[in-house]
């Protein structure tokens, strides 16, 4: 019995270490073909050149994950990252759950994901922001107005409460985005003044906030001027200041029609 228990541990051992010795690897092809390669060109007109580095990078080794959704195959890259998952909950559950929020979009799913990550792990953070945010952005995606407030209501709080944590224009964002569908339009308008207080080109959030003057009944030369100004600065790139947003759009960003 002794030595069965002795060679189970060992095998347990060994396969282990071939997980973090995998990720390890994984890093460094990540590191090699989408840092130090794929990142030197424009995402959005030198794609044929980003996408050449990505290949080389799977051709190496298909089974990271990172890399597929990088060139937006969800459903491929989905497969192995269900695999980092079940070797390693705590480290890939919460990216998982990321990922099925701003990148393959299924939002329920994802919602399962986070929630388990804070019922196992706390509401901890990925991407600079807690689990409950992206469930948060996944009920304003299922039209589930009233949970996303108060998530976000939470959010800012705490916030305000942590006072070694700077305000983030984006979770502003999305809390008067919650207000902004439950038609609380003078509290929108606070909240997004809020969000400009920090990043005055913040061009979504000027947007919004035009269509809440609307709404309000202001004149339509101030609600056109700031339309406007939203436009100059969504021209000049200033939109929702989240690294990811330059492989995905994020829920409620605006693309101005030129």
């Amino acid at each position: 019995m002794k030595n069965i228990t002795f060679g189970i541990s060992f095998l347990f051992t060994l396969f282990s270490f071939a997980q973090v010795s995998t990720n390890k690897a994984h890093d460094a092809i990540v590191e090699e073909f989408l840092t130090n390669c794929a990142q030197k060109y424009h995402y959005g007109f030198e794609m044929s050149e980003w996408q050449a580095c990505l290949d080389q990078g799977l051709k190496k080794d298909s089974t990271v994950s990172r890399l597929w959704f990088k060139c937006k195959k969800y459903e491929v890259g989905m497969q192995y990252l269900n695999k980092a998952v079940f070797y390693n909950k705590q480290e890939w559950l919460p990216y998982r759950g990321f990922i099925k929020c701003i990148f393959a979009k299924t939002y329920k799913d994802a919602i399962v994901d986070l929630e388990e990550c804070i019922k196992l792990y706390g509401n901890g953070y990925r991407m600079d922001h807690p689990y409950s945010f992206y469930i948060g952005i996944c009920y304003l995606q299922l039209n589930e107005y009233e949970k996303a407030e108060k998530l976000f209501d939470d959010y800012v709080t705490d916030i305000y409460k942590n006072r070694q944590q700077l305000e983030h224009p984006t979770a502003y964002f999305y809390q008067a985005i919650a207000k902004y569908e439950l038609k609380k339009w003078d509290e929108a308008i606070a909240i997004f003044d809020k969000a400009l207080k920090i990043y005055p080109e913040f061009s979504d959030a000027k947007y919004y906030k035009a269509i809440c003057l609307f709404k309000l009944g202001k004149s339509k030369e101030e609600v056109n001027t700031l339309i406007g100004s939203a436009k100059e600065d969504a021209a000049k790139g200033f939109s929702i200041n989240e690294d990811n947003t330059i492989y995905e759009t994020y829920p409620y960003q605006k693309k101005f029609i030129k």
